[in-house]
């Protein structure tokens, strides 16, 4: 299958992102009346799948992008308590024992997907990592994958675990007695509080971004507005109006990934890659059963807690699901972003080493190399380090 028609590539610029921005306004609120949380996030993606598979091509600069990154993490830090940091120092061992199941559960799944020649080479071990998505588009190329599969598994992932987790909140979330209360856009400003704000994000996401630290955009902000925020030294303001152009950004990002090039290579093994994505949604669904029973948590949270990224796309579902603890989500979703950054890599890189004496080239692999030079590979390493907050 190809992506021939293009209705939108001979437009303008600028009327390419009007077209954008119509389409995120139409399905946001089309999202909004069917009670899904995250509309504003949701409809900006699938606008922008749209968008850029019709040809409408449109690049969110780097500055925005890092700044809707930083208004989440403020976002996340206004939640956080120091309930939840004794919770965790007293259950370490079981929050521990969930990432790892993860990691190890996806890892052994593309190992089973290798072997069984269900795609191509090594490409579903270092596409189903959840997380650390830049090492292993880098990783994937060294060791021969196909890294545009590796990349649109990656992308993949993040699209259905949030359409996933945002179907849950709405299903779970007992809406039918609650009154719709309208949206202050522009509220009444605490103008000391929102500049103070503001610089937390703005210092944090610069410090995140120089330092070079892995979504340090997202984390950075986060740990700074939460010992702020904390111990009551400043008072976090986000209006409805920045969180809604934060969420857009960072939603444009993600369904701008889906380049027309990556589609039509990853078409011919697009059911493989759903059902295997399904497979580790519903995994990390049985881990967020074990939390319950053990933890006595909130189910919702627990299954949040437990999805296999991206971080801020679970962290603003949480933040729109009332009865879900964001602190007690966004602290396990943190431990998982940093174990996968550690250990998920090297696991990873042990079974592709002992796939490559098992798995031979398939049909699908001396098909995937036609048209490799259609994508550059350093563009997508690019992307993908540009996007570790919304990936892993």
């Amino acid at each position: 299958m190809s992506f021939q028609l293009a209705p939108l590539a001979r437009l303008p610029q600028l009327t390419r992102w009007g077209v954008l921005l119509a389409c995120s306004g139409l399905l946001s609120a089309l999202f909004e009346m069917a009670g899904l949380p995250a509309a504003l996030l949701l409809g900006p993606l699938i606008a922008a799948i749209l968008v850029e598979t019709s040809g409408g091509t449109v690049r969110v600069p780097r500055l925005p992008h890092y700044g809707a990154q930083a208004v989440i993490g403020c976002l996340v830090a206004r939640a956080i308590t120091p309930t939840i940091i004794d919770t965790f120092l007293k259950e370490w061992p079981l929050f521990l024992g969930v990432v790892l199941a993860v990691v190890i559960a996806c890892s052994l799944l593309g190992w089973v997907i290798s072997k069984w020649g269900i795609l191509p080479g090594t490409t579903a071990v270092w596409g189903l990592s959840p997380g650390a998505a830049s090492v292993m588009l880098l990783m994937a190329d060294s060791f021969g994958a196909d890294a545009r599969l590796v990349a649109f598994m990656q992308y993949l992932r993040v699209v259905l675990v949030a359409f996933a987790a945002s179907l849950i909140a709405r299903l779970w979330v007992n809406t039918s007695g609650a009154a719709n209360i309208a949206t202050v856009w522009f509220p009444t400003i605490h103008w000391f509080s929102f500049v103070e704000t503001l610089a937390i994000a703005l210092v944090g996401g610069a410090l995140g971004y120089t330092s070079r630290i892995p979504a340090g955009a997202l984390l950075v902000p986060m740990v700074i507005g939460a010992i702020l925020h904390g111990t009551d030294i400043v008072s976090i303001q986000l209006p409805p109006w920045l969180l809604a152009a934060s969420y857009a950004f960072l939603g444009w990002r993600i369904g701008l990934g889906f380049t027309r090039q990556i589609l039509s290579h990853a078409v011919r093994v697009l059911p493989q890659t759903i059902l295997s994505i399904l497979v580790i949604i519903l995994f990390c669904g049985g881990l967020a059963f074990i939390l319950v029973e053990a933890l006595g948590i909130d189910p919702l949270t627990a299954y949040l807690a437990t999805s296999p990224g991206g971080m801020d796309s679970v962290a603003i579902i949480a933040a729109a699901s009332s009865k879900v603890d964001l602190s007690f989500v966004m602290t396990l979703q943190t431990v998982r972003f940093v174990v996968v950054l550690m250990i998920g890599p090297y696991i990873s890189r042990f079974i592709a080493s002992r796939l490559g004496h098992e798995v031979t080239p398939t049909a699908i692999d001396r098909v995937s190399t036609t048209h490799y030079a259609d994508i550059d590979k350093d563009d997508m390493l690019v992307r993908a380090k540009d996007d570790e907050g919304e990936l892993d």
